[in-house]
């Protein structure tokens, strides 16, 4: 900046800068330094409007010629939407890469040929000492899929696609590739899941499936979840 040269001051004696003229001197240095920086011809955020002005896409600011603009590329408002541009298109990458990565270990369904039902064995049962009455299911799977295990849900009668469902009864489904899923019709009474009242078992060298379904008594679904009484063991 020249001090000397500056109208109002005397030769050699470098007057006092305006605010002016301060202003002015900083921004042709700071455009200076951001031509040896930035590329006006690859700024993605660089506008210039039907007018002639300038615009920062980024911070949406207008500018009389680029000089003001590259100024402003140098201040703190660009600076630090430059830096949350950033953080954020690095979250959306790595959403994206999470993304990809649960979707690679998606396993693609594949059409498989049934071969039928197969055969199975229903035993009625009562724990001696609860007098809980249960079911044990015993289903043989000889041509069953290698490296697969068969799997056991209950559906509740509303889940079928019938237009008058009767809710006095559930459905046990066991299913295993290439069998046909088999569904036992039980009463809609509560199951109970506690240790050794509902398990299942796949013996893998006979193929054969065990399911045990235990009933709670009357009383402990009259009383299942009420206040002050303690759980049953």
């Amino acid at each position: 900046m020249d001090y000397q040269n500056r109208a109002g001051s005397k030769f050699g004696g470098g007057g006092v800068a305006s605010a002016s003229a301060t202003n002015a001197d900083r921004r042709e240095r700071l455009r200076k330094l951001a031509l040896e920086t930035i590329d006006l011809d690859k700024d993605p955020y660089i506008f210039k409007n039907h007018v002639g002005s300038f615009e920062c896409r980024l911070c949406l600011t207008v500018h009389q010629n680029d000089g003001s603009y590259l100024a402003h590329t140098q201040g703190r408002k660009h600076q630090t939407n430059l830096a949350r541009r950033a953080a954020r298109e690095a979250q959306l990458g790595k959403d994206r890469d999470q993304n990809l990565s649960g979707l690679s270990q998606v396993q693609i369904k594949k059409n498989v040929v049934k071969i039928g039902r197969p055969g199975y064995k229903i035993t009625k049962t009562r724990d001696p000492l609860t007098r809980q009455l249960g079911l044990l299911f015993q289903l043989q799977y000889p041509e069953i899929s290698q490296d697969v295990e068969p799997k056991v849900r209950f559906m509740s009668a509303f889940e079928q696609k019938v237009e008058e469902p009767d809710k006095q009864f559930q459905y046990l489904l066991v299913a295993a590739e290439p069998y046909e899923t088999c569904a036992f019709k039980l009463q809609a009474r509560e199951i109970d899941r506690s240790e050794g009242k509902y398990w299942t078992w796949f013996d893998g060298d006979s193929k054969e499936f065990w399911v045990q379904v235990t009933f709670k008594t009357e009383r402990e679904e009259r009383y299942s979840g009420v206040p002050g009484l303690a759980p049953r063991r």
